[in-house]
Formats: C-alpha cells, sequence, structure tokens
C-alpha cells in the first residue's frame, strides 16, 4: 500500500442516448465549439460531476442542459467505464458511460457557445478519441476500457494512428462469460465493425443472453421512446 499522498482523478459522465433510426441503432452526439477541448469533433453528451453529486443525477442534469430531453432515474443504465489519461497534461480520468433509451422532448442545441452541431449517427468522423474508447467497448459489449494516450497523440480518433485502447472483459454473470471476450480480452484490439461500420450494430440488451456454442446473441425487442424525433 502506498504511504504517498491519495491519488485522486475528476470523472466524467457520458450519455448515450439511443434509438432504432432507419439505418438500424444510432446515437446523439454533438460537434464541440469554441475555445473548449476538442473543438470541432464530435463527442456524447457529457460533463463532470457537481460536488457531492451522485452520477446518475449527473447525466440526467448533462442531458438537460446540452440537449434539453428530460431523463427519469429509472431510465438510466450503467453501460461502460473508461480511465482516460489525454495526449495533453498528465492527470488521467475516469468516464461512466450510461445508456438511455427512453426520455421526453426533443434533442437540440442547448449550449450554441459550446455546440455547433447536434445529430443521430451510426459512429462519426472526426470524433474525440476517448469518446470513441468508450462507444468501442459498448458496442464490445465489454464493461469497461484503458485508454492511455502519449504525447504527442493526436485528440482526435484516427483509423491508421495507434491504438491506445485496451478493452476489459467482465467476470463470468451466472456461468456465461462476457460476448467476445476470447477475441478482445488482454488483446487492446478494438472490435470488429462489421456491418456499415456502425458501433451499434450488435450492442447488447437488457435481459441478453448469450448463445455460446453458436456465438450469437438473443436480444429482446429495445423499450420504446417516450418521443423519437
Amino acid at each position: 500500500m502506498s504511504r504517498g499522498a491519495r491519488h485522486t482523478v475528476p470523472v466524467d459522465v457520458h450519455l448515450i442516448l439511443r434509438r432504432d433510426g432507419e439505418r438500424g441503432p444510432e446515437v446523439l452526439l454533438s460537434r464541440r465549439a469554441g475555445p473548449v477541448y476538442a473543438s470541432g469533433l464530435w463527442h456524447l453528451p457529457s460533463g463532470h460531476l457537481d460536488p457531492d453529486e451522485d452520477m446518475v443525477k449527473a447525466v440526467i442534469r448533462e442531458a438537460l442542459e446540452e440537449t434539453g430531453v428530460l431523463i427519469q432515474a429509472e431510465d438510466v443504465t450503467a453501460a461502460v467505464t473508461v480511465h482516460h489519461r489525454p495526449p495533453v497534461g498528465s492527470r488521467s480520468r475516469i468516464g461512466v458511460f450510461f445508456e438511455v433509451r427512453r426520455w421526453s422532448g426533443q434533442p437540440r442545441i442547448m449550449e450554441s457557445d459550446r455546440c455547433d452541431g447536434m445529430d443521430w449517427y451510426p459512429l462519426p468522423d472526426p470524433m474525440v478519441a476517448y469518446c470513441r474508447a468508450g462507444l468501442d467497448a459498448y458496442r464490445a459489449h465489454l464493461p469497461a476500457a484503458v485508454h492511455f494516450q502519449q504525447p504527442g497523440d493526436a485528440i482526435q480518433h484516427r483509423p491508421d494512428g495507434p491504438d491506445r485502447t485496451r478493452l476489459l472483459s467482465g467476470p463470468p454473470v451466472s456461468g456465461v462469460e462476457v460476448p467476445y471476450a476470447a477475441d478482445v480480452r488482454g488483446t487492446g484490439r478494438r472490435p470488429d465493425r462489421g456491418g456499415d461500420g456502425g458501433v451499434l450494430d450488435a450492442h447488447r440488451q437488457p435481459g441478453m443472453a448469450a448463445d455460446r456454442t453458436r456465438g450469437r446473441h438473443l436480444v429482446p425487442e429495445a423499450a420504446p421512446q417516450r418521443e423519437v424525433p
């Protein structure tokens, strides 16, 4: 056990607001603008915890502040946790990604000084590499990822750049191992995109069961949304 000063990190919350579009599953993304980190890049609605604020309340607050949608606490589902270190500076952070499929209101730009675009996408470019690491784990049905960038790395995701994402599997649940564990556990490789390149073609649903013999996933129908713009 270390006897030095206790290490602390900031905590971010990220909203995976998901709908079933004409092209298949889509998530809401916004394009950062103005004098902010990663300006010009696409990112999930996100933000930091306020003092003494729990994570669920934080993601609900950020959703309202950035997109104008109202979310109930019972509709917030934990999706992915990412331990990230940016290429600028040396302080790492924890990002907790939450999936929401049910909400009220139509998403719209609420902070025009920080956002100049908002739309539904399978997976756009250019995108913040940190956000892409979380979505890679999300699509691979894995609960966590380590994404430690090095000085000189690009802030944006680059397919031809160094792969800093290490996907982490979870423990077996009721004797069934996490899907895709054999393919990505400990390799640091991104999952096969498949389909049209969208990150969401095969993500898990609540109550999903895995058929280990055939390598497929049994997915119930998605819950209906209160409003889909």
